[in-house]
């Protein structure tokens, strides 16, 4: 049974990316990593002495800004349009406990260019390193609600045929 849990855990990581689509304004979405991240991880040496979060540059969004473990998405995206208002980061799981796909929505001012968005799962929403999903989908919407780009689990889709 530990097997089965590896095994859909390397699945849903590392081979996972799958469909990444580009639709109007060529927003890509290049690659997306989900993973577990300990407080720890955030901190710089800059923070002891500023005691303000240093991201490196990064965007970094939480479900609860006050906590910063949690399960994450690590997303590079590139913007070769101007700089968009009113996007959204849409996240879909499924977790081993139900078949039923989660939502979580984050507001996302989008830069041009290229950018590193850390998308977190934080606080009640996210309590163990020990829970992966068994499948997920990472959208981009526009203003409009219409899906710009999009990457998948391996998992998410069913397979055709």
């Amino acid at each position: 049974m530990r097997s089965l849990g590896l095994l859909l855990a390397l699945l849903t990581a590392g081979s996972a990316a799958v469909a990444s689509s580009a639709a109007e304004g060529g927003m890509k979405l290049v690659r997306v990593w989900p993973q577990w991240k300990e407080e720890e991880s955030f901190m710089g040496i800059s923070e002891y002495f500023t005691h303000r979060e240093a991201t490196g540059g990064w965007i970094v969004l939480r479900t609860h800004p006050e906590s910063r473990k949690g399960f994450y998405f690590l997303a590079r995206l590139k913007n070769p349009g101007p700089a968009a208002a009113g996007d959204l980061f849409v996240i879909h799981l499924i977790l081993p406990d139900s078949p039923d796909p989660r939502t979580f929505t984050f507001p996302a001012a989008i830069p041009h260019g290229s950018h590193v968005f850390e998308v977190g799962l934080t606080g009640k929403d996210w309590t163990t390193s020990k829970l992966h999903p068994v499948a997920w989908r990472f959208e981009v919407l526009n203003a409009a609600g219409r899906i710009v780009a999009a990457q998948s689990s391996y998992l998410w889709e069913k397979p055709t045929g």
